[in-house]
């Protein structure tokens, strides 16, 4: 059986870094990639800062930038809306079949194997390490990291899990200097409908929610906007729960979307995923050069101390938002005030956003906040009375 020091399972930007770490680091690594291609299917938005790429040691090459003219955000509610400025968010939209395959060549140039249509079929483990069952063929390792997405987590808990589906489409009402977010909790529970656009007339439209057929609530949204050409279709679990209470279990890493290192509130994962596969390569580079699996948890120690208290945030915004009808998203909505918006789109951090979220609600918007609840609540007993 081939034997390598570290074998990845996924080949995402979380896998990819974590192998392009780990061969830096003088470790011998293959990554493991199911499907036919590095990068598909791309059921990513691609929405990334620019410096979110620059901390994962990246410069995207130019085949791989789908958009650097993001200039605005519309948030709209069922009969409300405001829209921010993200001339200074500095953000850009990237093609992830080319990106992934970059950092692809990043770590093979460092040494990775890189594995395409090869399946993980099981792990074991016997006194010499790691057994990796595979399509291809059986593989021995030391360590293990796995980076096989929500798949991964659904085995483990499904609560957390909402459906999605998102076309690549052609249409004249796709502006290429405006993102669109609508919510709608009748139509997209505990999610939203979204429009990332890559070119003027061209973009990736989305939805997702809890408990809906994700392919009908896109239909229907996409045909309410107008006319359209469906390119592409793409239909992905995605994770709003946060991370898993546990990163590290012996030699087994997790990383990305399979440790729940994608933001709760919009799926978003490019740059805390991609961190998170960057700093476990490199915990298991440390801990294979000084003989000592104790240094695994700092990757875990890491990565908390970065992301955890701004996860924290997120998922008590995504709690507000899963109890908030249309009635009550449009009473919070008509309380944000421009001067919260103007400030926002001045000092707005794109990969840690609940700092803008606490100053768009705001102290002035408290009471409207505690109101569209209670009203909530009250329409709650109300309909199921």
């Amino acid at each position: 059986m081939p034997a390598y020091d570290v074998i990845v399972a996924g080949g995402s930007v979380s896998g990819l870094l974590a192998a392009r770490e780990a061969a830096a680091g003088g470790l011998t690594v293959a990554v493991l990639e199911e499907d036919s291609e590095v990068g598909t299917p791309e059921h990513c938005g691609g929405l990334v800062s620019i410096a979110g790429i620059q901390h994962l040691g990246i410069v995207p090459d130019a085949n791989a930038i789908e958009n650097t003219k993001i200039a605005r955000a519309k948030i709209l509610s069922p009969s409300n809306g405001f829209e921010i400025s993200a001339e200074k968010q500095n953000v850009m939209v990237l093609d992830r079949r080319a990106f992934d395959k970059q950092i692809a060549f990043q770590a093979q140039k460092l040494g990775a194997e890189i594995r395409v249509r090869c399946a993980m079929r099981s792990l074991s483990k016997d006194d010499s390490g790691y057994i990796v069952k595979t399509s291809e063929v059986d593989f021995t390792c030391n360590y293990f990291v796995d980076a096989r997405g929500v798949a991964s987590i659904i085995a483990r808990n499904r609560e957390g899990v909402l459906q999605s589906a998102q076309y690549e489409i052609y249409a004249p009402w796709i502006e290429r200097d405006t993102i669109e977010v609508a919510f709608d909790s009748r139509r997209y529970p505990g999610f939203f409908a979204w429009i990332i656009p890559t070119a003027q007339g061209s973009g990736k439209v989305g939805v997702a929610g809890k408990g809906i057929n994700a392919a009908e609530a896109l239909q229907s949204y996409i045909d309410e906007k107008g006319k359209h050409s469906v390119v592409r279709k793409v239909f992905a679990p995605i994770w709003v729960n946060g991370p898993v209470k546990n990163f590290v279990s012996d030699r087994t890493v997790i990383v990305g979307d399979a440790a729940g290192q994608s933001k709760p509130t919009t799926a978003g994962g490019i740059y805390t995923c991609g961190m998170g596969g960057l700093l476990a390569g490199r915990a298991v580079a440390e801990a294979a050069r000084k003989n000592d699996d104790k240094l695994l948890v700092q990757y875990e120690k890491n990565w908390l101390s970065m992301f955890g208290d701004e996860f924290e945030k997120m998922l008590l915004a995504r709690k507000l938002l899963e109890r908030l009808d249309n009635k009550a998203m449009d009473e919070l909505f008509s309380a944000v005030s421009p001067e919260k918006l103007e400030e926002v789109s001045a000092h707005g951090d794109f990969d840690f956003h609940s700092a803008a979220l606490t100053k768009i609600l705001g102290a002035k918007s408290a009471a409207r906040i505690v109101k569209a609840l209670l009203g909530n609540e009250i329409r709650r007993l109300i309909d199921n009375s």
